[in-house]
């Protein structure tokens, strides 16, 4: 098969074998500071020309290098845009501060805070990634930041480790829009069992009541449709 010949999808399939390989050279923080969502979304972005090799401060200068030679761009300082090289942090909460207000867990991109409501929060220190997203959620400032490392950048961090943290985000990420839909489905279905009895419920003469409601109902459920 010549060039002429290629398959249309080719380009789309190296630029996914692409993403995957830069993927794996990430270190798995999931800390949104290279302007994506997590390190997927970087990885896709990188291989799709939307973004740089240089806007990941947890891979530091070691992880531009190793994008640099998977893309065959040059390699480039750090974008100070993004961060800094540093060592690997560790979220600590201060548990006699803590409310139990479960936002820190819910911001964690790896599950690795334990808690409930209105109780103790405290983080699984050997799962915690550095990401920092628990930090500005907090209402009462209880969670601060240690050094858990002398080394920077991937150098504190080895491949087994960024894969767990992938593998945690990857469940956490699934259990939770699982949640979100199961949600979204009782609620869609009160929403059909409360329209099927609306006419039966309206008294004589409250007609555009009715109608509200219904419309109110019907909005409600196209909503959650359009989250699916």
């Amino acid at each position: 098969m010549n060039a002429l010949q290629r398959p249309a999808d080719a380009p789309d399939a190296r630029q996914a074998a692409l993403a995957d390989a830069i993927d794996a050279a990430l270190p798995q923080t999931q800390c949104t500071r290279c302007g994506e969502p997590d390190c997927r979304r970087y990885a896709e972005a990188v291989a799709a020309g939307r973004a740089d090799i240089n806007q990941c401060p947890p891979g530091g200068a070691e992880g531009i290098v190793r994008l640099a030679a998977l893309t065959g761009r040059a390699a480039l300082p750090l974008n100070p845009a993004n961060g800094s090289e540093g060592p690997r942090r560790l979220a600590v909460i201060d548990e006699t501060w803590c409310i139990g207000c479960t936002l820190c867990i819910k911001a964690c991109p790896v599950d690795c805070i334990v808690g409930a409501a209105k109780q103790m929060h405290t983080v699984v220190e050997s799962q915690c990634t550095g990401c920092e997203l628990c930090i500005p959620v907090c209402p009462v400032d209880c969670i601060s930041l240690e050094d858990a490392t002398q080394t920077t950048g991937w150098a504190a961090w080895s491949p087994a480790e960024a894969d767990a943290a992938r593998a945690r985000y990857t469940a956490t990420t699934r259990r939770r829009e699982r949640g979100r839909r199961e949600h979204d489905e009782r609620l869609a279905a009160k929403a059909a069992h409360k329209l099927a009895h609306l006419d039966t419920e309206t008294k004589p003469g409250n007609a555009d009541e009715t109608a509200r409601k219904r419309a109110v109902i019907e909005a409600a459920m196209a909503r959650a449709r359009a989250r699916r």
